[in-house]
Parts: structure tokens; C-alpha cells; sequence
């Protein structure tokens, strides 16, 4: 899930980026309380834990305020994006409570400035016309055409009658795919450390997929006869979490959006209006998520930004197909939805999770795993990643290997993971990845419970 959030203790900022081929390589060198604060170490018996975007985060770590250094030493890779602290400043100015913590906020922001270029190129707010153009303002005709790097000039180019290449602040790379997704993207490993936090200073920033697969197939522009205006404003709704397991991964994501539309509107709006932006929470949670989008149907929004999760977002693609809205997600990241049928109205600006699951692998395997335990939550996210790392860990050698599920639910306790952490014991692993969002800590303090010791 972009920017991650930082360990405070850590005096430095600077970060290694690194270059890779077009397909993903990693390029790396290498129930507790406070009066038990340390339970990670280098012994015979300590297993490796492993996680996801879903839980690689500051966010994640300030659950475990009752288990010290718990997370420490803990490992996991996920699309991540190098941020300018101008670029930090600007999402602060919209939500003052945003620290250091910017999970997927470049990629809302991007999603709402390619929605808006959109529309401007279509010279309408229909939202079938605005998902004609949505791929087709981020990849140029002409090779020789350079990319235009800001909301204005974008625009400007557009009312030009311009070729335009879009390149924002996660997708820099290069453009969208004939199926609505990035080509390319960044990722990262991470590392928790003492506090509980990632830590920034030990970060690795990789290229990830490939630019040759850039969309080929472009529209011809409409017309630009006319005043290219409009009477009726481009809304934008959010469908975005504000309440259910993703919560706390909500704030920067609205903030990127928010972002977006106002600075789409002091570039002068879409075709002379100004944009509109609708409030929404998906909940995380399908019926939620479903009343949602009624809501904004109903509030005549073109454009829905969201949903946070895979599952989500696929539970929701029939009622954007019968309204006939744009949907864009700037996190959902399930393999499954690259051939969902969304009657070409879905697109995402956050990589499809074939690319993590090999950037899990090659971490997972640089340690030596020979004997592994998956723990995933039970919908698409979850399993289709858990699928995907046991077929590339099986084929890089591993011959034990365990796959486990918990259900998804309205609430968690640490109970309700004892027999999976049971299990997951007995089988003595040497390696433990946990795939799912905040609830998944119940699992990492279940196992810890049942006296696994994690190396640090």
C-alpha cells in the first residue's frame, strides 16, 4: 500500500534508490508486555517473520503498544514510493493531523488528476466518455513527446489540442496498460525495527514492472469545436475507508484525493467548472461499500475513487457497470481484478500484487527459507497472494510449506488466533509470512503467545 511511515529514533532520511529490469528484481545486500520487552532473537530457534502492504506500516506497529520490540526485525516488501517532503507539506496543508504515515496517497492523488485529464480530453463528464480516455491521457502517440509533470500543464496541453503523456507522483515511470493499470511501478523492502516502526533508514527502493506494456491502442480525440465547457461539474466520490479494518490506512489516502481536487481547481477545473468533491467510506466491508455507492449514484457522481481493498472493489463492480460510473482504486491491488469484467470502467493506480509476490519471494528466499508457514485472511486479497508467494517460494526450492487462513470478521481478539498459531508451532517453521491488514497482529501476537521467539 506508497510512502511508508518512518521510525522517529532514526536521525536519518536518506534512502537508496536502485535500478532494476523490467521485470521485478530485488536488489538487496543482505501476548509479551513491557516487562517482557524483547521477545526477537538470533537463536537456533527464531523464525523470520514476513509481511505485506497490508501490515508493513507505522500504523500497523503503533498496535503493539503492550508488546515491545515485538515487531522487530520484521521483514516485508510493498509498493512504495519515494515522496518529496514538498510533496508531504502539500498533503499536510489538507489533513494537519498527517505525521510521517502517507499509505497510498500518491497513488489517490494520481488516480483523481488522470480522471480530470480524462474528461477534459473527452470535452464531457459522462462517465463512459471520461473511461474512454482515462489510459489514453497517460500514454503518447508520438515517443518523441515529452511527459507533462503537473496538473496545469496537463490541462493546458489538452485545451492545445496537445499529445499528452501524464507523469505523476507514483506513476512516473510510464503509463497505463491496455487493462487500466500502472505498467510500471516502485517497490520497496522493509524492515521494523525496535520501536515498532519501520525503519526508514533501511528501506530499498526498486523499479518494478515493465514500460513496453503500456496501453497501444489510443482513441482519437474529440472535436475541440466548441467552447469546450460544461454546465454540469465532475464529481468525485470517495469510496474510501473511514471505519472497518482499514481505517487506520485512511487518512493519507483522502488526503491525496483531496489534494488533487483542489489543485485541479486552481488550474481552472474540468471544461470551466469547478470539480466537486463528495465524502464517502467503504467501510470495509461490502455492504457498506455497496450503500455507498448508491449514495453517489444518487448524488449524480461520475467518478468514484476507491474502494480500499481488493474484495471491496470487486464486490461493488456490478453496480458500477449497471450506473455506468468510473471507478478507479488507488490501492486495490488483487490479481483477480485484472480480468474481472468492469465493462472497461475499472482502473487502479496501485500495481497488481504478481509483482509483490515476487518481491516476497525473493526476500523470503535471501534468508535461506527451507520450512514456511502462510497465514492469510480469507478474501481475494489474502488468498491471491498467499496463492501466488507458495507457487514462486515452491519453485525457488521450498518443499515444506504450509498455507493457512483466518475468516474475516467484524471484530478480532487474540483468542480467535490461538489454533491457527498452534498450528502454525507445530509445524516448525523457519520462516512466517502474514498476509492482511491490521487485525492480522492478533496472529503475530497469538504466535508470540505460544512462545515463537522472531529474529531480530
Amino acid at each position: 500500500m506508497s510512502d511508508r511511515p518512518v521510525d522517529h529514533k532514526s536521525n536519518r532520511w536518506s534512502r537508496r534508490c536502485l535500478a532494476a529490469a523490467a521485470v521485478l528484481t530485488l536488489l538487496l545486500t543482505t501476548g509479551c508486555n513491557e516487562e517482557e520487552p524483547n521477545t526477537t532473537t538470533n537463536g537456533d530457534d527464531a523464525v523470520r517473520l514476513y509481511g505485506t502492504d497490508g501490515n508493513m506500516t507505522s500504523t500497523f506497529g503503533g498496535t503493539f503498544k503492550d508488546n515491545a520490540g515485538l515487531l522487530n526485525g520484521m521483514r516485508g516488501t510493498s509498493p512504495l514510493t519515494p515522496l518529496s517532503e514538498e510533496f508531504k507539506n502539500r498533503l499536510r496543508a489538507v489533513d494537519s493531523s498527517l505525521t510521517n504515515d502517507f499509505l497510498y496517497a500518491a497513488e489517490a492523488y494520481d488516480a483523481v488528476v488522470i480522471a480530470a485529464l480524462a474528461a477534459e480530453t473527452a470535452r464531457s463528464v459522462d462517465p463512459p466518455q471520461i473511461a474512454k480516455y482515462m489510459t489514453a491521457v497517460t500514454v503518447t502517440k508520438d515517443a518523441s513527446v515529452a511527459p507533462c509533470l503537473t496538473i496545469q500543464t496537463c490541462l493546458a496541453g489538452i485545451r492545445a489540442g496537445d499529445d499528452i503523456a501524464f507523469r505523476g507522483v507514483s506513476m512516473r515511470r510510464s503509463g497505463l496498460t491496455d487493462g487500466g493499470e500502472p505498467s510500471s511501478a516502485s517497490y520497496g523492502s522493509l524492515i521494523f525495527g525496535r520501536s515498532n516502526l519501520v525503519d526508514d533508514d533501511k528501506t530499498e527502493f526498486v523499479a518494478a514492472g515493465d514500460e513496453k506494456t503500456e496501453a497501444k491502442e489510443q482513441p482519437t480525440p474529440p472535436s475541440r469545436s466548441g467552447n469546450g465547457r460544461t454546465t454540469t461539474p465532475l464529481r468525485f466520490g470517495a469510496l474510501l475507508p473511514k471505519s472497518g479494518d482499514l481505517k487506520a490506512a485512511g487518512p493519507p489516502i483522502f488526503a491525496g484525493m483531496r489534494l488533487a481536487i483542489n489543485e485541479v481547481n486552481a488550474a481552472g477545473g474540468v471544461l470551466g467548472q469547478q470539480v466537486v468533491y463528495v465524502d464517502g467510506d467503504d467501510g470495509t466491508d461490502p455492504k457498506v461499500a455497496a450503500a455507498q455507492v448508491d449514495k453517489h449514484i444518487a448524488d449524480g457522481v461520475q467518478v468514484i475513487v476507491g474502494a480500499a481493498a481488493s474484495g471491496i472493489t470487486k464486490a461493488i463492480l456490478p453496480k458500477i457497470i449497471a450506473a455506468q460510473r468510473v471507478l478507479i482504486s488507488p490501492s486495490a491491488t488483487a490479481d483477480a481484478l485484472t480480468t474481472e469484467p468492469d465493462g472497461n470502467l475499472f482502473f487502479r493506480t496501485s500495481p497488481r500484487d504478481t509483482l509483490q509476490s515476487t518481491a516476497l519471494t525473493d526476500v523470503i528466499m535471501r534468508y535461506g527459507a527451507r520450512k514456511v508457514v502462510i497465514v492469510a485472511r480469507d478474501d481475494s486479497y489474502g488468498l491471491g497472494l498467499s496463492d501466488k508467494v507458495a507457487e514462486q517460494l515452491k519453485a525457488a526450492g521450498v518443499k515444506e510449506l504450509k498455507a493457512l487462513k483466518y475468516e474475516v470478521r467484524k471484530e478480532y481478539s487474540v483468542d480467535q488466533f490461538t489454533a491457527l498459531a498452534t498450528e502454525t508451532v507445530d509445524f516448525k517453521p523457519d520462516s512466517v509470512l502474514v498476509i492482511g491488514f491490521e487485525e492480522s497482529g492478533n496472529m503475530i501476537k497469538a504466535l508470540s503467545a505460544r512462545g515463537m521467539k522472531f529474529h531480530d
